[in-house]
């Protein structure tokens, strides 16, 4: 007689099941939330609440990761999810924005222009979850897709406080949309801030700085975060130009 194997259940003692952190992931749902949103309000035309998401979602996606990390509460789950996130956030809302607002008035050229824009932020967001461990962490390799996304949602949010229809300048919507997704997908790097220590003391033209910065968004938010947010992703290729005189100079 043969003898019987035991059967195999599905329930395994030795096998200790993996629980996910909340309060980590509790804002990264937060910023979906708020990407989501933003694509709802473009498909209904309220541009401006969709173009304020936006912002909200990077704000949120700013918090998750210092939360993690001040909590020890960082995994493999939440980083995936944190991508995930990101991707609707930063990818697909501010084109959609974009496109329902002001590209849908250059037909196929303008869904393109939203598609790039789109794709470049997925590979932006593939190329850093792989080069995460070897790159130095004080630069962004390209433009972060946050960075762009608010590149993309400040020119919406100007123009529709301003009173100005995308039709009017859809051209240059055009070109904003290409520049912020061409360079998240380039070399050039950024400066990250992840060296910024709140702990550190600093000069005292630092805090007069952080003081006028408030002021500034106070009187008026959206012409404030669209300037820096411009100055930042100009700031790259001064820099990579910098370099390259340094470099021939040398």
């Amino acid at each position: 007689m043969t003898e019987l194997k035991p059967r195999k259940t599905l329930f395994n003692p030795e096998l200790k099941r993996r629980g996910i952190y909340v309060l980590p992931n509790l804002f990264t749902t937060a910023a979906l939330f708020a990407g989501f949103f933003a694509i709802v309000q473009a498909m209904q035309g309220d541009f401006e609440r969709a173009a304020m998401a936006i912002f909200i979602a990077m704000v949120l996606d700013g918090l998750d990761g210092r939360v993690a990390r001040m909590t020890n509460t960082q995994s493999a789950f939440g980083a995936e999810y944190d991508s995930l996130s990101d991707m609707v956030s930063f990818g697909a809302a501010p084109a959609l924005v974009m496109y329902e607002w002001a590209l849908r008035d250059l037909g196929r050229l303008g869904w393109v222009a939203a598609f790039v824009y789109c794709a470049c932020a997925a590979l932006r967001l593939a190329r850093f979850n792989t080069t995460l461990e070897v790159v130095d962490k004080r630069y962004f390799q390209g433009l972060p897709s946050p960075a762009a996304a608010a590149l993309v949602a400040g020119l919406v949010w100007v123009m529709i406080v301003s009173g100005i229809p995308g039709s009017d300048y859809r051209w240059f919507s055009c070109a904003i949309t290409l520049f912020a997704g061409l360079t998240m997908v380039s070399n050039i790097r950024y400066y990250s801030f992840k060296d910024f220590n709140l702990r550190k003391s600093v000069p005292f033209f630092a805090i007069a700085a952080i003081a006028l910065g408030f002021a500034l968004v106070s009187i008026s938010p959206e012409m404030t975060l669209f300037g820096f947010f411009v100055l930042y992703g100009l700031s790259g290729y001064v820099l990579a130009a910098v370099s390259l005189f340094k470099r021939k100079t040398a």
